[in-house]
C-alpha cells in the first residue's frame, strides 16, 4: 500500500471533527490499509485518520497485541482514571502526562462494516482514547500536564 507523511501540529484538520464514515467501501478499506503501513512506518500504537489528512472517523492500533481497525469509534463505557505519560506522532518529540481512563468499552465498525466491542485496559484503553480523542479534534497537549521534550529523542 502507501506510506503517507503524518499530519504536524498546526494543521487545521487535526483541530476539526472528523466526519462519520456512512458505508463501508473499497475506498475505507484503503484507507484502513494505508493507515496500518503509516503507523508501522512511523513506529507509532496508533494512528487516527486525520494524522494523514483524511477527516474521518478512522482508527488503527497495536500496542503488542495485534492489529485493531475500528470504524466510527465510540466509547460506550468507562470507568477509573490513571495519569501516564503520551507522545504523539503529529508532535514529535513532545510527552506529558494525561489523565486516562482504567477501563473502557469501545463499540465501531470492523473493516466488513461488523460492529464490533472491544474492552479494553492498561495501554490499549490509553491509546484508544488517544486516537478518539483526535478524531474530535483534541491533541494530548490540550488535557496534558507537566508538557515536555522527550529526553530520549534529544
Amino acid at each position: 500500500m502507501a506510506v503517507y507523511e503524518v499530519v504536524k501540529n498546526g494543521e487545521p484538520v487535526l483541530r476539526t471533527k472528523a466526519k462519520p464514515v456512512p458505508k463501508v467501501t473499497s475506498n475505507i478499506h484503503k484507507l484502513l490499509d494505508n493507515m496500518v503501513d503509516t503507523m508501522y512506518a512511523s513506529r507509532g500504537v496508533g494512528l487516527a485518520a486525520p494524522q494523514i489528512g483524511v477527516s474521518k472517523q478512522v482508527l488503527v492500533l497495536d500496542v503488542g497485541d495485534g492489529l485493531i481497525e475500528v470504524i466510527n469509534p465510540e466509547i460506550i463505557e468507562s470507568s477509573g482514571t490513571e495519569t501516564g505519560i503520551e507522545g504523539c506522532l503529529s508532535i514529535p518529540g513532545i510527552i506529558g502526562e494525561v489523565p486516562r481512563a482504567v477501563k473502557i468499552t469501545v463499540k465501531g465498525l470492523d473493516r466488513e462494516g461488523q460492529v464490533v466491542t472491544y474492552q479494553a485496559t492498561g495501554m490499549m484503553a490509553r491509546a484508544f482514547q488517544h486516537e478518539i480523542d483526535h478524531l474530535n479534534g483534541v491533541l494530548f497537549i490540550d488535557i496534558a500536564q507537566n508538557i515536555r521534550k522527550d529526553e530520549k529523542l534529544s
